[in-house]
């Protein structure tokens, strides 16, 4: 290349806040800043979780003018932009591409009603393939279904229905483009095949979602080319216009690859406000029944993916809620638990007989399941309960390796670990008792921008595949090796108790939201 110390911008916006970066070909962030939303979303009422896509996209600006401000020479190197984002949120567009409601969250708690069934033979067909709570629940949480019986006026202006990242991608580009990989969650994408369905709403799963092909964004494959920065978008950001931007990858695929998971003989534990755990396949692996593998920011390569629906997000809810801090109900990329940390390296595995099932939201398979909390006794103490929340989480995502090794066929060497609370020696630590592997975090905490600068290095031919790029960008900080002991009595409580947990509280699940509706 003409340039021989190529720089990549990276562009990552997270649930709380959005961060710009310019990154080099070694993995290190020369220069950063950050912003956080204030607020986060807003909700018009209980559970519900909303924002304009265009003021997330003016704090985007606020942090690239202040770097290209304040590092001019080094925007002169830079030879792509990277843009990765949360999933899952969907924009409404009219003709004139105007935004016509504010975006709903992924983290929203509202349910459409789909009184309309849909067509006999194919309840029939999820009836028999025992998937028919999970069709439910996927329409019920679509925001296009809810949009559509809540604000027909509303639906009858939309003439895109795109995910917030192509929204972001047109207002620098003037192209409503992105890949299978940006485009994870309630839409008709045939994940197999990294494309829409042909015809949604005549294809079986396809009409689940709503939504016409007409109305969705261009597909292109991750790594190539969406566009160039706008005159129009320069003036907004301050990048200079012409710059390159390239196709790149949802939130939790680009944490995978930012902690160095470029194949299946690690995993990726991602402890943020959603936690997950997954790993990348040359084929395509579903992780476990009704889940799919999600297109990698990787070319060529698929996601293996369990998630934990409001995972170290009730980190924050128990200090808000039992801790007596006053803080968001969102959990950022570091959070203040205080003493707790301190405290549970005193309280053995188990919390003293204290077991949390996580399920503060629904699961895809589980979709009646609530939240539950056994064993307390009178010594039971706030610690006990603060070290439940971060045992239930990872009991979930152990539950999820499980599945992994069982359709891989093998284990895991190791876990890389990342996401606001990896952040925390205790936590990390707990996580490598449970799973008997040896645990490490990254030389930086934003993951996800150093997997997007990854994705752009690739973009640009820096380096030739994934396997060498992560070799010269990323490296391990700290690792943590499993106390054996302690992952004995982790296993034993997983397999004795906490597998159990489930099957003997469904029915109880099931009558409650039957109660609730009434």
């Amino acid at each position: 290349m003409p340039n021989e110390n190529p720089l990549i911008m990276t562009m990552d916006f997270g649930t709380q806040s959005v961060r710009a970066s310019i990154y080099n070909d070694k993995g290190e962030a020369i220069a950063y800043y950050q912003k956080h939303y204030e607020p986060a979303y807003f909700s018009k009422e209980k559970g519900f979780a909303e924002q304009d896509p265009n003021y997330y996209f003016a704090c985007l600006c606020e942090c690239t003018n202040a770097i290209t401000k304040e590092y001019p020479d080094l925007i002169k190197d830079v030879k792509g932009i990277t843009l990765t984002c949360f999933r899952d949120s969907a924009v409404l567009l009219d003709k004139d591409r105007k935004v016509i409601r504010p975006m709903i969250l992924w983290l929203d708690q509202r349910f459409a009603v789909c009184k309309e069934p849909l067509p006999a033979l194919y309840r029939l067909i999820f009836a028999v393939a025992g998937k028919t709570a999970a069709i439910e629940i996927n329409r019920r949480r679509t925001i296009a279904n809810w949009v559509k019986e809540n604000e027909p006026e509303n639906w009858a202006k939309v003439d895109k229905y795109v995910q917030v990242n192509t929204y972001f991608n047109y207002l620098l580009t003037g192209e409503l483009k992105d890949p299978a990989s940006a485009n994870i969650g309630h839409y008709p994408l045939e994940y197999k095949k990294r494309q829409w369905y042909k015809k949604p709403m005549k294809h079986m799963q396809g009409m689940v979602f709503s939504v016409e092909k007409q109305m969705l964004s261009e597909i292109v494959p991750a790594g190539t080319l969406i566009g160039k920065i706008t005159e129009e978008a320069s003036k907004l950001t301050g990048i200079p216009a012409g710059i390159p931007l390239y196709a790149c990858g949802a939130d939790k695929s680009c944490e995978t690859l930012g902690t160095g998971v470029v194949d299946d003989t690690m995993a990726s534990i991602s402890l943020g406000t959603a936690a997950s755990i997954e790993t990348t396949t040359v084929k395509y692996k579903p992780g476990a029944p009704f889940f799919p593998a999600y297109p990698s920011v990787q070319p060529g390569r698929f996601n293996m993916d369990r998630q934990v629906y409001r995972g170290f997000w009730m980190i924050n809810w128990f200090l808000k809620e039992f801790g007596a801090k006053n803080i968001d109900d969102v959990i950022s990329e570091n959070y203040n638990a205080g003493d707790y940390n301190k405290e549970i390296a005193s309280i053995p595995p188990g919390c003293d007989g204290l077991i949390l099932q996580p399920y503060w939201g629904p699961m895809l398979e589980r979709p009646l399941v609530k939240g539950a909390v056994i064993g307390f006794t009178d010594s039971t103490t706030k610690a006990h309960f603060y070290k439940a929340i971060i045992e239930g989480v990872l009991f979930a995502l152990y539950e999820g390796m499980q599945d992994f090794t069982k359709r891989l066929g093998h284990g895991f060497k190791e876990l890389r670990i990342s996401g606001g609370g990896s952040r925390s020696d205790e936590v990390c630590q707990i996580a490598a008792d449970m799973f008997g592997l040896p645990v490490s975090r990254v030389q930086t905490n934003e993951s996800s921008s150093l997997g997007a600068a990854i994705s752009g290095f690739l973009s640009i031919g820096r380096y030739n595949g994934a396997n060498q790029a992560v070799s010269q960008m990323v490296r391990k900080s700290v690792t943590f090796t499993p106390n054996q002991e302690n992952h004995k009595k982790y296993a034993d409580l997983y397999n004795k108790v906490y597998k159990k947990l489930y099957p003997s509280l469904k029915d109880v699940y099931k009558t409650i939201c039957e109660m609730n509706k009434k």
